[in-house]
């Protein structure tokens, strides 16, 4: 039988996430490849305190576990009284998947799936990762927002002899091969427009976006409905959100000056959270590529930062990232994500939902 078309449509998303990860790490070992980069990165790496390093780390698995706080709190502001660990795991999950997993099932998406399987109101719990996920980006918005207009309004790139001689002329350098990749680009979308199969592939993915659009809004009504009659638990977690997200950024700050790197902590602020919300597109997995391309250009372009210093600092963010995803990766192998056996159901009080109804 032929495979249907929804799975070669998420084939192709597939490939063309890893794809965009390949060629950013291949462009990345072409890059450290030439004028002494590797030696330099090396000795930044060298010098950094290993102790500042699991610092950082441990308050960024903090943070992701308070986080899931968050979550707990939305479900029971719906009355859904899933033990506060079991949230906790599920949110550890969606962040190992998130960021190791390529396949087309996202974190947010995994983590809705199994947080109706310990609860009959699924549209609630399935709203409520929805509702994680904007307060998430919109607290992230509103720190690089008011750090942007009350410090760094005004201020122009910073453009140091390093940056000339380096990051610019890199950018003059590989024109050539962008301009090629452009071309390639648009000759494939011209060819694909001419062969009537690709044309009706292509207008099925206009649809697909379009309709999904037109849910992911319809859901954004939904929440607004519902949550806005719980404004204080609205409040709370923004408040929260806000303060873990300094927190963690802090925590990056106080790396970067072991890296050697002295710029102030107000671009720190906006930079790491304008990365974040970009890293929430879904062209990479987990963000990888385009993340630590966008942090280290900000911090060379805006902040006057090295090159290799600021590709530390980046690279140094996604080692926490991935460490920090892990125990997700033992919760499911392990299969802590799962209600369990109904049987065992007085073992395990966590997956008591719903005012104490054991799932059947």
């Amino acid at each position: 039988m032929p495979e249907p078309r929804a799975k070669k449509s998420k084939r192709i998303f597939v490939f063309l996430r890893i794809a965009v990860v390949l060629c950013g790490i291949i462009g990345g070992i072409f890059w450290v490849s030439r004028e002494q980069r590797w030696n330099r990165l090396a000795e930044i790496f060298r010098q950094m305190n290993i102790g500042v390093f699991a610092a950082v780390l441990g308050i960024f698995i903090v943070s992701q576990i308070i986080i899931g706080l968050r979550w707990w709190l939305l479900l029971r502001s719906q009355h859904i009284f899933i033990n506060f660990w079991a949230v906790v795991r599920l949110y550890l999950l969606g962040w190992f998947y998130n960021n190791f997993m390529p396949g087309s099932v996202g974190g947010d998406l995994l983590r809705a799936w199994y947080v109706t399987k310990h609860t009959d109101k699924k549209f609630e719990a399935v709203l409520s990762v929805f509702v994680d996920r904007v307060i998430g980006l919109l607290s992230t918005l509103a720190i690089a927002i008011f750090f942007y207009l009350l410090f760094l309004r005004g201020r122009g790139p910073v453009i140091t002899s390093t940056d000339r001689s380096g990051f610019l002329e890199s950018v003059a350098e590989y024109k050539g091969i962008l301009l090629w990749v452009f071309a390639a680009i648009v000759v494939i979308f011209c060819i694909l427009l001419l062969h009537k199969k690709s044309r009706s592939i292509l207008a099925k993915a206009c649809s697909y976006i379009r309709l999904s659009s037109l849910r992911m809004f319809a859901k954004l009504k939904d929440a607004i409905v519902i949550y806005c009659s719980k404004p204080g638990t609205i409040l709370v977690v923004f408040a929260m959100t806000v303060f873990l997200q300094l927190l963690t950024i802090t925590g990056f700050w106080l790396l970067g000056l072991n890296l050697g790197i002295e710029a102030s902590i107000v671009y720190y602020y906006v930079f790491f959270t304008l990365t974040w919300v970009l890293g929430a597109i879904p062209i990479s997995i987990g963000g990888a590529v385009v993340v630590e391309f966008f942090l280290a250009s900000l911090f060379i372009r805006f902040a006057g930062v090295g090159e290799e210093p600021a590709s530390a600092l980046a690279l140094c963010q996604r080692a926490v990232w991935m460490l920090a995803s892990l125990p997700g990766a033992a919760i499911h192998l392990a299969g802590a994500h799962l209600p369990g056996d109904p049987k065992r159901s007085l073992e395990r009080k966590d997956f008591f939902v719903d005012y104490k109804k054991p799932v059947n």
